[in-house]
């Protein structure tokens, strides 16, 4: 009761399983690292105190978004420089044409998300340079529009170039995105224009290139039509799902197996360890529950994962 109700909790909050690898971390964190070292000589060229420090802050949280999640829509390059350079020209706009009020810092905010989502380059940080040029200062103020070209400008270009050089090293970091597309041809079942409609329908952000999600839904097909279980395959101790989408997942736990007799079928204790049905348990006929086992599958900290063919037998 007490891990189902920490469970909610977590899920609740947001905290989902990590599925990066020990590399895929130090990696992220080093070109961040690089690149704002970078970054912080060519700001403080121009400028000096708080100015370059706050400008530094809004393009560390740039290099988050393009080294830890190179895939993401809100990461692409014109995602960071033409939503850095939006909100930082009308946080400008706003200085030079709004009388001084606490409010101003909001509206820059405000404003600049509209004009990024209608540019079709959502960018986080840009909200953060926006406020940056309302509350930056004499020496933002000073600057005016230039403050846009140098040092918004430059060191988004900065951070999208080092992006570009540090992510083409490894072949699974690929940044622009557009340098390796998802042949949609071959998905199966569900056509491109589907996806097109759901995400209308979703009417809400999702950071996810498309051809990411195709591919991703390429790879979860191709890996559903792998061998199912055979009777055979059934292990007292053993995991099993069924596979199914959303609500309808479950896994159960083989607590006894009874083997098929003379006019007699054979049949399958269970319990039901995670998702519908929860803490029930039951039995059925050895037939029925093959057809309803998918695979086998196996818990560690991020969640339950399928096993390879030939594995269910070594970890029951």
């Amino acid at each position: 009761m007490g891990q189902r109700w920490l469970s909610r909790c977590l899920h609740f909050i947001g905290w989902r399983p990590d599925s990066t690898s020990h590399q895929e971390k130090f990696l992220s964190a080093l070109g961040a690292t690089l690149s704002l070292l970078l970054v912080y000589w060519i700001t403080h060229i121009g400028f000096a105190g708080d100015g370059a420090l706050w400008v530094t802050g809004s393009m560390g949280a740039s290099a988050v978004l393009v080294f830890a999640m190179p895939h993401g829509t809100l990461s692409q390059p014109w995602s960071v420089i033409g939503g850095q350079v939006i909100s930082a020209t009308f946080g400008v706009a706003c200085n030079f044409w709004l009388p001084a009020g606490p409010w101003v810092a909001a509206l820059a905010v405000g404003g600049s998300i509209m004009l990024m989502m209608y540019a079709r380059c959502l960018h986080p940080p840009g909200g953060a340079t926006a406020m940056i040029v309302v509350l930056g200062g004499p020496a933002v103020e000073q600057a005016g529009f230039s403050f846009v070209l140098y040092p918004i400008l430059l060191d988004a270009l900065v951070i999208v170039g080092a992006a570009i050089l540090f992510n083409s090293l490894f072949d699974w970091r690929r940044y622009p995105l557009a340098l390796a597309r998802t042949e949609p041809g071959k998905l199966t079942g569900i056509a491109p224009e589907d996806f097109h409609h759901a995400l209308r329908e979703m009417n809400s952000y999702v950071d996810i290139q498309f051809d990411d999600l195709l591919k991703l839904v390429e790879l979860a097909n191709s890996h559903a039509k792998s061998k199912r279980v055979d009777e055979e395959d059934l292990k007292v101790g053993g995991f099993y799902s069924n596979g199914l989408p959303g609500k309808n997942w479950s896994v159960r736990e083989v607590v006894q197996i009874v083997a098929r007799r003379p006019g007699r079928p054979g049949r399958v204790r269970y319990r039901t360890i995670k998702g519908m049905g929860e803490g029930g348990s039951g039995i059925m006929r050895l037939s029925e529950f093959v057809r309803w086992a998918r695979y086998a599958v196996e818990p560690d900290d991020t969640g339950w994962h399928r096993l390879h063919d030939g594995d269910a037998g070594r970890k029951s």
